[in-house]
């Protein structure tokens, strides 16, 4: 009571005429034009000339409290989760997902990665943190998240581009161009990619698979390529055949086995491998029966030579 006695005595000698008139100017200072209505009131609410509305204090009370938790949500950060609940209730649940071009990441993969529950509003949506959370799926390149009001989030994926599949330490992983690899391989693969074998395959298998390119024929009979000692290339054909194809000189062996397969069509002669390795030659290595056969044929042409001479006496 002493501070509101205090108060009303200096309020009173602001004034000299009326409650409501101007201050005086030789009281020595003048109110800024804003201050001076509440001043006013707050005179008048003192020396009891206004009566407050009924239920007054009970809505001050209620208009504290509400300020006290609005704030203890700020400080304790779940004004977010409190957005969301209202906003999720009044028309904007998330209701709608699309999702497009995808052709080897899931849809359910997708959807988990927007961590969405049963009343995710799309107003507090982190759209940028769930892109974020897509680009990091192992087949996913870039992904863009849009939210569309008042339901419906879009999601468009752009996949990496398979260029192999490489076997290596017993396991098969799907590969790009560049070598790095994408995901491990599930036999789902929708295109036929080439099958890549031995340590720096992926890193080096682009070039030397488009190089293959130019010889269709022989291109057309392997199953797979194989790097040895991350140095030179070997040639798994459809038939179990290899073809061990030199460091130096490629091209040249990859001529020559092309025109060897035309004209005599060894790649469905009994042999094992084809070795073209050295410079000056070719070593075929003839398959079991193959060998037996021959080694059959030489002892009856040995015999044969030997039955001649006695035929002759």
């Amino acid at each position: 009571m002493f501070s509101v006695r205090r108060l009303n005595r200096a309020l009173r000698g602001l004034y000299r005429s009326a409650p409501g008139s101007r201050l005086e100017a030789e009281q020595g200072f003048v109110l800024p034009r804003p201050f001076r209505k509440p001043v006013r009131f707050l005179a008048r609410y003192c020396r009891g000339e206004i009566q407050p509305p009924r239920y007054t204090n009970a809505a001050m009370i209620s208009t504290l409290f509400a300020a006290t938790g609005i704030y203890g949500a700020l400080v304790g950060g779940h004004m977010p989760n409190i957005a969301q609940a209202v906003t999720a209730r009044t028309g904007f649940a998330v209701d709608e997902i699309t999702v497009t071009g995808n052709r080897e990441v899931s849809e359910i993969d997708v959807l988990d990665r927007l961590e969405l529950t049963g009343w995710t509003s799309l107003v507090g949506f982190d759209a940028s943190a769930a892109r974020d959370r897509i680009s990091k799926l192992p087949w996913v390149e870039n992904a863009s998240v849009r939210k569309i009001y008042p339901d419906t989030i879009e999601v468009k994926l752009h996949e990496r581009t398979p260029f192999a599949i490489w076997q290596h330490d017993g396991q098969l992983s799907v590969v790009e161009k560049s070598g790095n690899i994408i995901a491990p391989y599930n036999y789902a693969t929708r295109s036929p990619l080439p099958l890549m074998l031995g340590l720096g395959a992926p890193e080096v298998g682009a070039n030397f698979v488009s190089k293959m390119q130019e010889y269709p024929d022989i291109a057309a009979r392997v199953r797979a390529y194989v790097r040895i000692a991350d140095r030179r290339w070997n040639l798994k054909l459809d038939n179990g055949v290899d073809v061990l194809l030199p460091e130096v000189g490629m091209e040249r062996a990859l001529e020559l086995l092309g025109q060897m397969n035309r004209e005599r069509n060894i790649f469905d002669r009994d042999v094992v491998s084809i070795d073209m390795r050295l410079a000056d030659r070719v070593v075929f290595a003839l398959t079991d029966e193959a060998l037996a056969r021959r080694d059959a044929e030489l002892k009856e042409q040995a015999a044969a030579s030997k039955k001649k001479p006695e035929a002759r006496t």
